[in-house]
């Protein structure tokens, strides 16, 4: 009777381990091997160390601003989870551009809002940060994504284990 109690425990336990790693969402983008693992405080104190790399980042919406041919989208850069969401609640890894094509409606990459960015460094840029002076990262945007509250808390604390109790009246 122990092994069969033992073994459905294993069973039980691996079948857990199952679900919770089910309920990871994937990467939304493809990383390879040339990407830049560096923040982007890191590439905004060397912008030539980190010419042309791909990278992969997050972070909060803090403005965008359209032009003639192309609109930018100034982000604060938070660190990412498995699925490339931004971990808000992390410290803020530095301030980038994302540079994209045409024009982007504001009220689709609201202020605040987390998105997720995948393209090409594309050199630097001098700006400021209230009164104090900022190098800011640009990246020309191949892909990006921002999160709806609902996907932000996809695979998050949503698994629960509990003991139930139910009773009948016959």
């Amino acid at each position: 009777m122990r092994t069969a109690a033992r073994s459905l425990l294993v069973v039980s336990a691996l079948s857990a381990a199952l679900a919770l790693a089910a309920c990871a969402p994937a990467p939304i983008y493809p990383t390879s091997a040339s990407e830049v693992i560096a923040t982007p405080m890191q590439v905004s104190q060397s912008p030539e160390r980190y010419a042309s790399g791909q990278v992969i980042w997050g972070g909060r919406i803090v403005q965008v601003k359209n032009y003639a041919d192309h609109s930018e989208i100034e982000l604060l850069g938070y660190p990412l989870d498995a699925s490339q969401r931004p971990q808000a609640n992390d410290s803020g890894s530095g301030r980038f551009i994302a540079v994209m094509p045409g024009y982007v409606e504001p009220l689709d990459y609201p202020s605040g809002g987390l998105m997720t960015v995948s393209g090409k460094l594309n050199g630097s840029r001098a700006g400021k940060v209230g009164e104090a002076d900022y190098v800011f990262p640009l990246v020309t945007v191949a892909q990006s994504h921002v999160w709806s509250a609902a996907e932000m808390g996809k695979g998050r604390n949503n698994v629960h284990f509990g003991l139930g109790l139910g009773v009948g009246i016959h």
